[in-house]
């Protein structure tokens, strides 16, 4: 792990700064997205090294010279914006920083932000009672569901474009890497657990002529996925199978050559993460290769990753489910194994964004 979690090495000076960093977060998050949406960080990106002055942001935009004030200064303030050396006190003249380029350019970037404005904002006000009652108490903002999952056909279409961006930003981005390693083994059968939209399924299908897959999800999702997956022309090679894996009375099929689980598992608490392997376990032969591609908290290439990832766990505790949360390598690993896995091989740093892909068969 980081340095950064076992040494207090900041000044008290910089500790007190970053503390009311963390005290005005919410206005400071809605700033950053004004100073995006309203076009004042692309005006000034625009403007290059010669910089904009305030007065002329406030006539190209039409956005009055007080709005565009505070922007700026809270723009300066969390360095999103720079002053020009050759600004003049009357009239401020502005260049773009560094946290404003990634802030406006970095699809990491808009994809978070979007997702947290849109999925979670709201129902973050109720993390303490998420936590207290071990339910999604922020949920109710979205729809009157369990868990977000049984609802996401339900959102609304820009909650839906923020949360699959968001689901799918992260994972799809390691399918390049993650394809040859499970087509590594002979592989005609796989069933894609929590298949989505059909994404990986497709991809699969599209990597190897001969595979055919099997979706498990939930209703509502295997919908959407057997659109897709006509869509693309595989209907004949991908189907699905509608169930909840958390019924008891589900049971899950035998003949798999591959059972692949992407970014699901983090769906679920460990003691379910446990019974859902237990009942791949009944189904899985010997020579049944089961993959799980997880972002792994402590396997991160960069803290930023690592941070997303811990903010990330917060959504599932006060929005999608209020038990899951993104894992460490060591405790996702073993609530695998104590179903009667073995891990064979662990490929970490997986994908630009260092996804882990867990292979395990039975013990």
């Amino acid at each position: 792990m980081f340095d950064y979690y076992y040494k207090d090495q900041i000044s008290a000076t910089d500790a007190k700064y970053e503390a009311q960093k963390i005290a005005f977060a919410p206005l400071s998050f809605h700033a950053a997205k004004a100073l995006r949406d309203m076009g004042i960080l692309d005006e000034i990106c625009k403007a290059r090294k010669k910089g904009i002055t305030v007065s002329e942001l406030s006539q190209k935009l039409n956005i009055s010279l007080y709005g565009v004030g505070v922007l700026i200064e809270m723009g300066l303030g969390m360095g999103a914006i720079k002053l020009h050396k050759d600004t003049d006190e009357s009239d401020l003249r502005l260049t773009l920083g560094k946290i404003g380029f990634f802030l406006m350019q970095d699809t990491m970037t808009q994809v978070n932000m979007d997702f947290s404005e849109d999925i979670c904002y709201l129902g973050a006000e109720d993390l303490q009672e998420s936590i207290r009652e071990g339910k999604p108490a922020g949920l109710k903002h979205l729809g009157n569901w369990k868990t977000v999952y049984q609802g996401l056909s339900q959102l609304t279409d820009q909650q839906k474009k923020s949360w699959f961006g968001f689901d799918h930003f992260y994972s799809d981005l390691a399918f390049p890497e993650a394809l040859p390693i499970v087509f590594s083994n002979p592989c005609k059968r796989l069933f894609d657990i929590g298949g989505n939209t059909a994404k990986w399924a497709i991809a699969c299908c599209k990597y190897n002529a001969d595979v055919k897959v099997s979706i498990i999800d939930l209703p509502g999702q295997t919908a959407v996925a057997e659109k897709n997956a006509k869509a693309a022309g595989f209907e004949s090679r991908i189907d699905t199978i509608p169930c909840n894996v958390l019924d008891k009375t589900t049971a899950f099929p035998e003949g798999a050559d591959a059972v692949w689980m992407s970014q699901f598992l983090d769906c679920f608490s460990l003691e379910e993460i446990t019974s859902i392997l237990s009942k791949i376990r009944t189904a899985a032969s010997p020579e049944t290769d089961v993959y799980v591609l997880e972002p792994l908290w402590d396997k991160q290439r960069f803290e930023a990753a690592a941070y997303s990832l811990q903010a990330t766990s917060l959504y599932f505790t006060c929005i999608a489910n209020g038990n899951s949360k993104m894992y460490r390598f060591e405790e996702l690993k073993h609530a695998v194994e104590i179903a009667g896995f073995e891990l064979k091989e662990a490929h970490h740093n997986v994908g630009p964004n260092s996804y882990s892909l867990l292979r395990f068969r039975v013990k």
